[in-house]
């Protein structure tokens, strides 16, 4: 018998005589099966050898997870039986197996139950028995230190040591032997021209040949890997002339279903007797656990037989899963090793980080779990620290910039205080006190307001444009539609001309000649508030002297567009001297994500509701209690009050959007409530149509008003009382937030209606939380944790560099990353230091496409 089965051999018998008991080998038997399974594929004599090697791997790795000595002894005689018929057809005269020690008898059992004095520790194997010749060194040190108590942390193999060659990881990707035009356009559709580029394209994900599960294990809603064997595919259409591939999957302790659908190429694919691994999260049909949709591969020996995890990556036409993996491996191997190390050595050690080479490199071919885990570690880090350092050099370049000190007294803001028919919150006077705090300097203030709706924001701007126009100069504001900058002109001109300000509107609709006479009246500085669209921003618009820009809903403006109503500054020696920026969110963040996100900004969080703001009663309906709503509907319109009907948008398109909304308005008039006066508004309607169903809606001439999320950013209705929220499940938790912030603006009480026509367990989370809070810094909280970041914001809006890895609702590592970014900027602002020249490379790199943030 070959040195390894003998040695598994031994180990058996022994366990054997000590009751089974998982105690043969220091470490319990599967830290023996760690070791022992390399040696046995090396003296596996033929295929039958080694697919024994892999079954005793198996059972032996799962051995200590057995439900005590009966099932433990059932394993071992099974293997000592395999050992034995190995033996025999070796043509190895067989050795009988030692006696196991008796179970003990039902009735010692039931005396068991009560624990017997502890046994003395059982004396540790023979030197004969184990140690001779079948342990090697490595093993050895391995049960020394487990019976020390202590767990070794892996370290994975060094990579070769060469010198870094930012200019070869330049090349493009045809510089790698084995790929041509062909390839290389297809890595191109990837995102790869560079080797460089090529080697930040990770996995999607991995197929882990260290940790498969059998079928018979699966258990429902689980993340998992499992290897099998076709039994049968076939394909069937469904509803909507859908085609449904199904695949019956054995691996010979169960099977399972696999379904996909409209791929019907996967039919002629999946052919019977196809050993394939298949990946996906379980599910339930008719009590059975099945996969929908998996991700699935065609087996391949050789991990398999190395137990590796293997990468699977994003792939095009042209490129298979096999291509892509083996110009993965010739890329990193040669290249990950030249890839610069951007990070100084004090903040790899203060933060225990893999070189970026060694993260490289694991992240593509981990040789473990944890060294993957460690390796995206790093990489999260990066990425989260890059960023941060961009937002401190645009912090730093903002306050720069030569800015305009207001000089006003403040005695003459005192009228408009005097005015209101409310007392200010405490949190609105706090940030009115930061804002006059900041503008009289000569750096240009450059500050991010917050406030949940209802939350007085438009006061506070009122004020800051106030103290421009007293210290004889201009305000902005920039709305990013016409129904909001409307909204804005009524409040503003309602409360600033009492005070002798003038105030225009300027939008894509306002007429050719009273356009003309507005920019006249901006250009000589007769009017000193001008609140609009992007119009404000055209060419022809010139300022006398601009020092205050508002810009609201800051996520919904692209870079260029921000940018350009900075431009429209006071000219100077120098150039243009920067207006001051008050950037108002009605999207709540969370504090530590908008240091993060906006960390060029001050922040101010108007955290305060102005006294009497009623809460909104929120109730989740289903389906089937639609009619219930539409009851309470009809009571409260009895009663005097109005309704929105909000409709979901069902495609990303005003068309489909607007037949939508158009459908629903002509069910409601002429068969829900045919003896009420419904409106609608929509966003391919014109800009006055959109004007006339809203003040309609206002003064009380239509009681229900259809609308799509345009509604989101509307005009006060304070008669408005309930808001239904059709398909609320197709909506982001802050978005109906918004929805609901439309109602309750005035005394009477207010309802939200929302309902769900899909009732998935998201859904739910996310409609059960809008029914217990009103607070929207909460509710930003869970639909961040819900949705993530991307669909939060909108990348294309949001103006930060795109995260390959990292997440933004990663809080910890994002303050570790800000920390860490804060005292390196401290030392080395510009990062001219030699020993950061790759790191502002990087920077560089890293922020090229992103633009200006704030």
């Amino acid at each position: 018998m070959t040195r390894s089965f003998n040695r598994l051999k031994r180990v058996l018998d022994l366990e054997a005589q000590q009751g089974y008991q998982n105690k043969a080998v220091v470490g319990g038997i599967r830290q023996f099966a760690v070791f022992w399974v390399e040696q046995a594929r090396a003296d596996a004599v033929d295929e039958l050898d080694q697919a024994l090697v892999e079954q005793v791997a198996d059972v032996l790795m799962e051995y200590g997870r057995l439900p005590g000595p009966e099932a433990r002894q059932k394993v071992i005689v099974s293997l000592q039986d395999s050992l034995q018929r190995r033996q025999t057809r070796l043509g190895v005269e067989p050795t009988p197996a030692p006696a196991p020690t008796a179970r003990p008898s039902k009735k010692k059992q039931q005396r068991a139950q009560t624990p017997p004095p502890p046994p003395p520790p059982a004396p540790p194997p023979p030197e004969s028995e184990i140690d001779d010749d079948s342990l090697t060194d490595e093993e050895q040190e391995f049960a020394q230190e487990q019976a020390r108590g202590r767990q070794r942390p892996y370290t994975p193999a060094p990579l070769p040591q060469v010198d870094p060659d930012p200019d070869g990881l330049a090349k493009p990707t045809t510089s790698l032997k084995g790929v041509g035009p062909k390839i290389a356009q297809a890595l191109e559709k990837l995102g790869a021209q560079t080797l460089w580029d090529l080697l930040f394209i990770f996995p999607r994900r991995y197929d882990d040949y260290t940790l498969l599960k059998p079928i018979k294990d699966l258990v429902y809603d689980e993340q998992v890997t499992i290897i099998g064997t076709i039994w049968e595919t076939r394909s069937r259409r469904v509803r909507e002339n859908q085609v449904m591939v199904q695949s019956i999957i054995s691996d010979g302790s169960g099977t399972v279903q696999a379904t996909w659908f409209n791929q019907p190429w996967l039919a002629e694919k999946l052919k019977a007797g196809m050993q394939v691994v298949i990946s996906g999260k379980t599910d339930q049909f008719l009590g059975r656990l099945v996969f929908n949709s998996p991700e699935w591969e065609p087996l391949e020996m050789e991990p398999l037989k190395t137990r590796r995890i293997v990468p699977v990556y994003p792939l095009t036409q042209g490129l298979n899963s096999n291509r892509m993996r083996d110009i993965m491996r010739a890329a990193v191997s040669y290249w990950a090793p030249r890839i610069p190390e951007p990070l100084p050595a004090e903040i790899r050690q203060r933060q225990d980080l893999y070189p970026l080479p060694q993260a490289v490199y694991q992240t593509h071919f981990p040789e473990t779990q944890e060294t993957l885990h460690q390796a995206r570690r790093r990489l999260v880090f990066d990425e989260l620290f890059l960023l941060q350092l961009g937002m401190q050099g645009f912090r730093r370049d903002w306050q720069m910039q030569p800015g305009l000190p207001l000089e006003f007294d403040l005695d003459a803001i005192a009228p408009f205080y005097e005015s209101l028919p409310f007392a200010l919150t405490g949190a609105q006077q706090r940030v009115i006190g930061e804002i006059a705090e900041d503008v009289t300097r000569s750096i240009p203030m450059n500050r991010l307001l917050q406030g949940d709706v209802g939350s007085g924001k438009t006061v506070v701007a009122a004020v800051a444009m106030l103290m421009a126009a007293r210290a004889g100069a201009q305000a902005a504001l920039m709305a990013p539609t016409e129904i909001l900058a409307e909204q804005h002109y009524q409040g503003l001109n309602k409360l600033l001309s009492p005070l002798g300000i003038t105030v225009c509107l300027l939008t894509g609709s306002t007429p050719a000649a009273e356009k003309a006479r507005i920019y006249a009246e901006l250009t000589d500085g007769t009017i000193q508030v001008a609140i609009g669209t992007h119009a404000l921003i055209q060419a022809g618009v010139q300022f006398h002297k601009l020092a205050l820009t508002v810009i609201d809903e800051q996520h919904r403006f692209g870079v260029d567009q921000r940018q350009a109503l900075r431009d429209k500054g006071v000219p100077n020696g120098d150039g243009v001297a920067s207006p001051h920026v008050l950037v108002m969110s009605a999207t709540p963040i969370p504090r530590t994500l908008a240091l993060s996100l906006y960390g060029d900004l001050d922040l101010s969080v108007l955290d305060e509701m102005p006294p009497g703001r009623q809460e909104i009663k929120t109730r989740w309906l289903r389906n089937s209690e639609r009619e219930r709503a539409y009851a309470f509907v009809r009571r409260q319109v009895k009663a005097g009050r109005q309704a929105y009907v909000i409709y979901p948008l069902v495609e990303e398109s005003d068309k489909i959007d607007a037949k939508a909304a158009v459908d629903e308005y002509e069910r409601l008039q002429t068969e829900v409530f045919p003896d009420l006066r419904v409106g609608l508004i929509h966003g391919r309607l014109k800009s006055d149509e959109k004007e006339a169903a809203m003040r309609a809606f206002y003064t009380g001439e239509t009681n229900i008003l259809v609308a799509t999320s345009v509604i989101e950013v509307g005009v006060d209705v304070p008669n408005s009382t309930v808001m239904i929220v059709e398909g609320a499940n197709r909506f982001g938790l802050a978005q109906l937030h918004q929805f609901r912030g439309r109602v309750g603006r005035g005394e009477h009480q207010s309802y939200c209606l929302l309902i769900a026509d899909n009732e998935s367990a998201e859904a739910e989370e996310r409609l059960v939380a809008l029914e217990q809070t009103n607070d929207g810094f909460v509710l930003a909280e869970k639909d961040l944790e819900i949705r993530g970041p991307g669909e939060f914001f909108g990348r294309r809006q949001s103006g930060i560099p795109e995260l390959k890895l990292a997440s933004l609702l990663d809080m910890e590592m994002l303050t570790i990353a800000r920390e860490e970014a804060e005292t390196l900027f401290q030392a080395d602002p510009n990062l001219e230091d030699p020993q950061h020249r790759w790191l502002a490379e990087r920077v560089h790199t890293f922020w090229e496409h992103a633009g200006d943030v704030s």
